[in-house]
């Protein structure tokens, strides 16, 4: 059956671009003469009622700010099947025949459960670790990179200044194409990521000793949040080479700012795609993006997919740090 009632709403962690996508989904409804309402707050919004009719106007000026204007949150309640039926049972109650949930893996099983549960749902990956297996890219990642690379420049004037190695933890918990990419982007001397397991002596104080030696005073070490101990990490360096060694956590200033230009196209595409899913009875599918293309997969298939790192760009930034 075709949608002529939808809700959106954002689930999990925020990134920027997440408005973007919530404005095209509006936007997108309404050209097809769907009604559309915004759910406040992730699915808990969904237990609560707290929804309300959205229009043209009400997704103005949106597109250029970070964050979610639909906020959102956690819902322990939600993922219990009592609190999937309660969500279910106020969408029928208020006539909403489908979802689009932006988010990352956890709020798509989410949406997996509610389609179980008679309510349609489509998942837009926004997340900005870029850790949906299925898509090549996910909202707010590009924003997070080119975030964490501004840092990442501004702490080199200082680490210059003083000759000293700057070790920087970045975000991705699971996922570390963020420290890969700005590790590259920035120069570092080392890049350390959860998806390789490291030497210390061989991948950082071999490296760092060998560019002394060939003139280098000051260096920068991107670690992924997920690789952990990064204090120990810096003190470490320190102890073994002698360099004066600072860790700087970046964050979630890296969740937040004006998405890139990046983000609110792919944004504006995903939650088009996501509206003519169910505008054409489409259920149960993520929004993905998959050689520059936007394309759907069923949910369950593409939470099985696994992660493939790029082993590739791994070695360029191994041999390019010298």
């Amino acid at each position: 059956m075709c949608a002529k009632k939808i809700a959106v709403l954002t689930s999990g962690g925020d990134a920027p671009g997440m408005n973007a996508a919530v404005r095209a989904v509006v936007r997108t409804a309404i050209s097809f003469g769907m009604e559309v309402y915004g759910v406040k707050r992730g699915y808990n919004g969904l237990l609560n009622g707290d929804v309300e009719r959205m229009y043209l106007r009400s997704v103005s000026n949106i597109i250029q700010h970070g964050g979610t204007a639909l906020f959102t949150a956690r819902s322990p309640e939600f993922n219990t099947p009592e609190g999937v039926e309660r969500a279910a049972a106020h969408c029928r109650e208020m006539g909403i025949d489908g979802v689009v949930v932006i988010g990352g893996d956890g709020s798509f099983r989410g949406a997996r459960d509610l389609t179980n549960a008679g309510i349609p749902c489509i998942g837009v990956p926004g997340t900005i670790d870029n850790d949906i297996s299925s898509s090549e890219y996910t909202i707010g990642y590009d924003t997070a990179m080119n975030t964490a690379m501004d840092m990442i420049d501004r702490i080199r004037d200082t680490t210059e200044s003083h000759d000293r190695c700057s070790v920087v933890e970045v975000m991705g918990r699971r996922c570390g194409d963020i420290a890969l990419n700005t590790g590259i982007a920035t120069g570092a001397i080392a890049v350390l990521v959860p998806e390789v397991q490291f030497d210390f002596e061989k991948d950082l104080l071999d490296r760092i000793r060998y560019a002394q030696k060939t003139g280098k005073r000051h260096f920068i070490v991107v670690v992924a949040e997920g690789v952990g101990h990064t204090q120990e990490i810096c003190d470490r360096i320190q102890k073994e080479t002698g360099i004066e060694s600072r860790v700087t956590i970046l964050g979630h200033v890296q969740r937040g700012g004006s998405p890139t230009l990046r983000d609110r196209v792919v944004a504006s595409q995903m939650g088009y795609h996501a509206v003519e899913l169910l505008r054409d009875g489409k259920s149960n599918r993520v929004v993905v993006m998959k050689g520059e293309r936007i394309v759907d997969y069923d949910i369950t298939e593409a939470l099985e997919m696994p992660r493939i790192f790029d082993e590739r760009l791994y070695q360029i930034a191994h041999d390019l740090s010298r």
